[in-house]
């Protein structure tokens, strides 16, 4: 593919046609050397056809003229212009190439002015518009910019609203944190509980319950003895001057206070000696007694000793103490601005002098809401310790009141100081401020109808001077705390029934197997050792007994009780008792008990065969419950008249 025409071949040490063409082209200056030839063989072997050359020569050229190199010939080209600069006579020159041009001087930077209202909106391409060429797209009107602008600020605002409110979450809950855990740190602990007695009465069946004992204490030493108290030498130590049981079911639905006499004729179980002035306990034991006063029992055992006699005498599982003397009383009832009492006549205690001199409603300070809630010499009221139990009564429920009418909750210095106060003047034990709000929460729906005083039943006193319980009525009312029953001047609301027409229809009840049945037999008559009798035969068919025993109270019919879930059980039982019926009741778990009442014949018979349906009676209600007595005394703290 060369050039049609024949050079011919080169001489010996000859050039080619084109070098010497060259050659003449750009001649040296005289007096420099020729450059080394190359070798033929070599020239011979790398020669270029002539067309090729010429092509490369325009190639070349074009090059030049744009201002660049052919990279085929870049050696050529480089000898040439250095033999070109170094000729001043050349006859013939080829075509001078450009002398190469300064960079021009760097323009100065574009100053932007800076956007402002009157800046035009730039062009900014439409969702629509996509695809389309950007001088093509529409612009966005003045309006639709300012649209993007408040919506870009809104988004700004919005992220920066975010962060602040997670700043300040974090830090309201440090501060929470730290307030709670200070105001935890304020309390004084006291071992007081006994969580393992075995005085307590179906624990299952108070499983949620939450129990308060809260004692008031009549200590003449420190703060207590410079508001009026007395001084330690009238009485050394401290005495339980008011108890108070207060328990609130699981279901959060009401809320028993139970006041208990300060001279209550009670057994008092082995306790250590209690140091009140350091909150401990010593080495010394002080041995079980019978006929001891329910104070007493505070100022030898303290606490526990306490928390062990009501626990025995309640059945109930006491969770939560709180102590408080004369002086913590006054601060917290200061700190809360007063209380609102009212009084029929004036008040007169002939040891503490004049109390309330006006009759009427009116508003009292901490001094004298202290010796209010003391008076225990009112000549007046005619009824000792029980006409005191009836002011404290009354003044809770004031104060109770005024709680829940927000005065306090709602007001932050006063909560903040009544809080304080509380845990700067009281020793407790399983008590924290997150769980008395916890608790105060969850009462929030409980209206004061829902609050009821009590206090335990008592006969008069004995040559000691000392209240007598009435055992059977203590029973009934602890009986029906328990079990959530209805209490005398509760106001609670009553639960939803559900129509008739959407009960569900009654399911037959299949006999169990008996050796699957846990049984427990009370006796409820006047006869005696029925219940060991009865036990003994229905073991024979199989049943498991548990546990035998006397009912609290009398009942006049024989019943069969269960909890949800074991009607078969409790149906299967009532087979083999003539005349029994069977009623639901709480906190049995999986026992069933059989309560022998004044109908029982005094017999029992094979039960129902395993598998076979069994008919039974059910009834409603706590029929073998005790009956609460008819005078037992208390107070609703709904109940605002002055009496």
């Amino acid at each position: 593919m060369g050039d049609d025409r024949d050079s011919g071949q080169p001489a010996p040490d000859g050039r080619a046609p084109w070098e010497r063409q060259i050659s003449r082209i750009h001649r040296r200056p005289e007096g420099h050397a020729e450059p080394p030839q190359p070798d033929a063989t070599r020239a011979d072997r790398e020669t270029p056809p002539a067309s090729a050359a010429r092509s490369s020569e325009t190639d070349s050229g074009r090059l030049r003229r744009l201002g660049k190199r052919s990279p085929s010939n870049s050696d050529a080209v480089s000898v040439a212009e250095l033999m070109g600069r170094g000729s001043d006579d050349d006859a013939a020159k080829p075509r001078e190439r450009p002398a190469p041009q300064r960079p021009e001087v760097e323009a100065p930077t574009e100053k932007i002015a800076p956007i402002t209202d009157r800046t035009p909106p730039p062009v900014v391409a439409q969702p629509e518009a996509v695809g389309v060429p950007a001088e093509e797209r529409p612009a966005l009107t003045r309006l639709a910019m300012s649209k993007v602008r408040r919506r870009n600020r809104i988004r700004n605002v919005t992220r920066g609203f975010v962060s602040i409110i997670a700043i300040l979450s974090v830090a309201l809950t440090g501060v929470v944190w730290g307030y709670l855990r200070s105001t935890d740190q304020g309390f004084a602990q006291v071992a007081a509980l006994d969580p393992d007695s075995t005085d307590v009465v179906d624990a299952a069946g108070q499983y949620g319950d939450e129990t308060y004992l809260i004692v008031g204490t009549d200590t003449r030493a420190g703060a207590s003895g410079e508001i009026g108290a007395g001084t330690v030498e009238d009485a050394e130590g401290a005495r339980s001057d008011t108890v108070m049981l207060v328990n609130i079911p699981a279901d959060r639905s009401r809320v028993v206070a139970v006041s208990f006499p300060r001279d209550l004729d009670v057994e008092r179980p082995e306790c250590e000696a209690f140091d009140n002035q350091t909150n401990t306990y010593t080495d010394e034991i002080f041995p079980a007694a019978d006929g001891d006063k329910l104070n007493a029992t505070y100022a030898l055992g303290g606490p526990k000793c306490l928390v062990k006699t009501i626990q025995k005498i309640s059945g109930l599982k006491i969770g939560h103490f709180v102590g408080m003397d004369f002086a913590g009383f006054e601060s917290m009832v200061d700190e809360v601005g007063g209380v609102e009492v009212c009084t029929p006549q004036p008040l007169v205690d002939y040891e503490l002098g004049t109390v309330l001199p006006n009759v009427g409603e009116q508003r009292i300070d901490g001094r004298t809401a202290l010796n209010y809630v003391r008076a225990r010499h009112v000549d007046t009221e005619n009824n000792g310790d029980y006409g005191r139990i009836k002011r404290q009564q009354r003044f809770l429920s004031s104060l109770l009141r005024s709680a829940l009418s927000n005065q306090v909750l709602l007001d932050p210095g006063k909560l903040n100081g009544f809080v304080g106060a509380f845990t700067r003047d009281t020793f407790v034990e399983n008590v924290k401020t997150q769980d008395l709000i916890t608790l105060g929460r969850s009462l929030q729906n409980v209206d004061a109808g829902a609050v009821t005083f009590l206090t335990l039943p008592t006969d008069g006193t004995n040559e000691w001077g000392n209240e007598i319980p009435v055992d059977s009525a203590i029973e009934a009312l602890f009986t029906a705390i328990i079990d959530d029953l209805p209490l005398p001047g509760e106001e609670r609301a009553e639960p939803i029934s559900t129509p008739e027409s959407e009960v569900a229809p009654t399911v037959p009840t299949l006999a169990v197997d008996p050796t699957t049945v846990s049984v427990q037999v009370s006796n409820a008559s006047d006869t005696e050792g029925r219940a060991m009798t009865t036990s003994n035969e229905l073991s024979t068919y199989g049943f498991q007994i548990l546990e035998v025993g006397n009912f609290v109270g009398t009942a006049a019919q024989t019943v069969v009780r269960y909890s949800p879930g074991q009607e078969a059980e409790a149906a299967t039982v009532a087979s083999a008792i003539p005349g029994a019926v069977v009623e639901q009741a709480i906190g049995l778990d999986s026992v069933v008990e059989v309560v022998l009442g004044a109908d029982f014949p005094g017999y029992t018979t094979a039960p129902a065969v395993f598998g076979q349906p069994v008919e039974v009676t059910r009834v409603d209600g706590s029929t073998v419950a005790p009956a609460l007595p008819e005078n037992l005394a208390y107070t609703n703290a709904a109940d605002d008249t002055c009496a």
